[in-house]
Order: C-alpha cells, then sequence, then structure tokens
C-alpha cells in the first residue's frame, strides 16, 4: 500500500510553533475521528458523536477548531512541545520537521506478530526566524495567519475527496484500525515522528523516512 504524503513548509518564530501545529494537526484529526463504536453484534453498530471546540491562538491571528476530547489534545500536546523544545534548542539550527502518520495494523500468521502499514502522511516542515523589531514581528504574525488559513482550506478540500480510508472492521478487528484507548472518540490509529537539523527521532520508521525522502525529492 502506497501512504499518501502531504508536506507543508512553514516559517516563524519559534513561540508559533506549537500553536502552528497544533492547528493543522488538529484540523486533520478533526476529520479523522469517529465517536466510539458501540457494537450490539460483530458486524452491527452504532457510532457516538463527537464535539468540537474553538481554539484561539494567543501569539497567531487565528482559530481553529479540534475536537472536544482533553486526552487526545493532551496526546497531541505533548508530542508537539517535545519536537518544539528540540527546535529551539541550542542544538538545533533552527530547522525541523514533524510527522502525523495514520496507520492500520495486519496480523501476520507466523508467531502472531502485527505489521503496522501507514496509508497516509502529513508532514509539517518548519524553518525558525527572529525578528529585530515589533513591525517585522506583527508583518509576521499576519503572514502566519493568512498562511495557516490557506493549509486549513487545503486539508478540508482533501478531506472530501473520495480517498482511501480503512473500511469500519468488525468487533473483533475494531483496535487494528482505530485507537479504542480514548474514552470519549474513536480516531484512526495514529502516531507522531520528528526530526531536528541532524537528530532523528528513535521512532522514525523507515517506510516514513523513505515517503519523506521522495516527496521532497519531487
Amino acid at each position: 500500500m502506497n501512504a499518501r504524503s502531504q508536506i507543508f513548509d512553514l516559517t516563524m518564530e519559534g513561540r508559533q510553533v506549537d500553536e502552528a501545529l497544533a492547528s493543522i494537526f488538529h484540523t486533520v484529526l478533526f476529520h479523522r475521528c469517529s465517536g466510539k463504536y458501540m457494537y450490539t453484534g460483530d458486524a452491527q453498530y452504532s457510532i457516538g458523536t463527537v464535539g468540537y471546540s474553538d481554539v484561539d491562538c494567543d501569539f497567531i491571528d487565528f482559530t481553529y477548531v479540534c475536537c472536544t476530547s482533553e486526552s487526545l489534545t493532551r496526546k497531541v500536546k505533548r508530542a508537539i512541545n517535545v519536537f518544539s523544545e528540540k527546535l529551539r534548542s541550542n542544538d538545533s539550527c533552527g530547522s525541523g520537521q514533524i510527522s502525523l502518520e495514520f496507520f492500520q495494523k495486519k496480523k501476520n500468521r507466523w508467531l502472531f506478530t502485527q505489521e503496522s502499514i501507514p496509508w497516509e502522511v502529513w508532514t509539517v516542515h518548519l524553518d525558525l526566524i527572529k525578528h529585530e523589531n515589533e513591525d517585522d514581528r506583527q508583518l509576521s504574525r499576519e503572514n502566519v495567519s493568512d498562511l495557516l488559513t490557506e493549509k486549513v482550506i487545503y486539508i478540508t478540500e482533501l478531506m472530501n475527496r473520495h480517498d482511501y480510508v480503512p473500511k469500519t472492521p468488525s468487533q473483533s478487528e475494531l483496535d487494528l484500525i482505530f485507537d479504542t484507548s480514548f474514552p470519549d472518540i474513536q480516531p484512526y490509529l495514529f502516531k507522531f515522528d520528528y526530526s531536528t537539523s541532524g537528530s532523528t527521532a528513535p521512532s522514525m520508521g523507515n517506510a516514513v523516512k523513505k515517503i519523506i525522502k521522495e516527496t521532497l525529492a519531487m
């Protein structure tokens, strides 16, 4: 299976990184989450609802929508914070990328192991800049806002296409497609991977690296 891949290039101040990434990844996850599946049989089910909330940014003139789920918000924030701190550290050259990968599990016959197969990857490449005066900082704030608006609209348009998503599974195979650990929502299985100038996170799989490399070479 060839995973769909999208890459966004952004330039901004360090203090804007967390909010910019949150606005993009929460927009994607909002379209990749459903309510909890409630089965009455192995193949008969009903789906709960997903609440949503508006989030106002502090360092960007921007508001985005996210699922109303404290556990999902914590997980996304934790992943972004780890990347953001490394990106802004003295060991970094102020350049890096972070990916949100959706995958499904496939049971292998031998030794009952499971294979993770990515089917969609969203990557944000970031370059940090510093502004010397308030006028430049304000102009950058507006530019980042315009760029995020463009990206969110683009994401929404892509989500309306009839592209591949895993089929709804039976109850016995639900956790091969969805992350069932959240108490209030049910997103497709996902994980975060990141790299910063010369420093690659150990969790980054070879499949994702290959996707990113091939996409950047286009």
